[in-house]
């Protein structure tokens, strides 16, 4: 939504805006009080979403939080409440654009640089797993696309089979 507000407003410049170039507000609209829900419905959940994914990950792999001897479960915590947190922001603004210039793409650096990349994969695939449990097919439908692209952004390099 900022983003393409931004963008209405540089092509708009000294005239109104037409009816097309208004539709993303109809849009928008249309989806505002479901986005309000998700949002206020995400802040009530972090805890328990975080702590689900967390109790699958170290099911499936007890060393992939680990360097050696290191646990990384609170930096992975923090790391992964950061990124959910932007995502729910993104949601509730309707604007993709903004979370992955201003978000992921930041993050992507941070997170090769610790070579995070298979973590984050697992993380953000069992993520969308979690959301689809406790959320409307309506709500998920809204965020997991934003946490499907934290995976790709920020994840390994998917091999072409």
């Amino acid at each position: 939504m900022l983003s393409q507000l931004d963008h209405l407003s540089v092509a708009v410049d000294g005239r109104y805006a037409t009816d097309a170039e208004l539709m993303f507000f109809q849009s928008y609209l249309r989806t505002a009080r479901l986005r309000f829900g998700l949002y206020q419905k995400l802040q009530q959940l972090e805890p328990k979403i975080v702590q689900d994914v967390l109790a699958q990950l170290q099911a499936q792999d007890p060393t992939l939080l680990r360097v050696g001897d290191q646990d990384l479960t609170a930096k992975w915590q923090r790391d992964t409440v950061r990124t959910l947190r932007y995502a729910a922001t993104a949601s509730l603004i309707d604007d993709t654009e903004l979370y992955k210039e201003r978000m992921l793409l930041w993050f992507q650096t941070i997170m090769r640089s610790f070579r995070a990349g298979h973590s984050c994969n697992v993380t953000y695939q069992v993520m969308q797993e979690v959301v689809r449990k406790y959320f409307s097919a309506e709500e998920a439908a809204i965020i997991c696309p934003l946490l499907e692209m934290s995976r790709a952004v920020l994840g390994e390099p998917q091999n072409p089979s």
